[in-house]
């Protein structure tokens, strides 16, 4: 079973496209590609379950069009439409050059060089333009790239260096 610990966010399904089963998907990573995937995660029912790529072309910078295996008609997909995808932390690519989303941070665990564990992300609020980290115990930090001091891939933390005064503003 796959753990919603173990997955981010990548991008939303749309509308069908054609009559064989293709589907419109609008993602803010590439990450899938990158490593050749041979599937995709979509939460259904409130869980995560593969979904095995038959073929797939990019449409635009940030849209591709997917078929999924055993989805061969319109009526097949209609219950993915609008459904979200997500991607697995242990196929991401390690490496520092790694365009990661900021949903790639969601479970990491937050450590401030002056005021130690924060605690864990467990939802990115990318709906404005400045995207906000919001922790368990309810506390919003700044996605900035200026204050990640460095990321632990491995352990899932990131560590930050937050201006004097940000915490207490929350």
């Amino acid at each position: 079973m796959i753990a919603e610990k173990d997955i981010y966010k990548i991008g939303q399904l749309g509308k069908p496209h054609g009559v064989r089963g293709e589907i419109t998907f609008s993602f803010t990573t590439d990450v899938w590609d990158r490593v050749e995937a041979d599937y995709l995660i979509l939460v259904v029912d409130g869980i995560p379950v593969p979904f095995f790529l038959e073929e797939y072309r990019f449409r635009g910078e940030h849209s591709a069009l997917l078929k999924f295996t055993e989805l061969d008609s319109i009526d097949a997909i209609q219950d993915i439409v609008g459904v979200e995808v997500y991607f697995p932390y242990s196929l991401t690519p390690d490496n520092d050059d790694a365009d990661y989303t900021w949903n790639y941070f969601e479970g990491f665990r937050v450590i401030d060089a002056e005021a130690g564990d924060l605690g864990y992300i467990v939802r990115v609020d990318d709906s404005t333009q400045n995207v906000l980290f919001e922790l368990e115990n309810g506390l919003l930090l700044p996605a900035v790239e200026a204050f990640i001091s460095s990321i632990d891939h491995d352990n899932r933390a990131i560590r930050m260096q937050l201006p004097d005064g940000l915490l207490d503003m929350n």
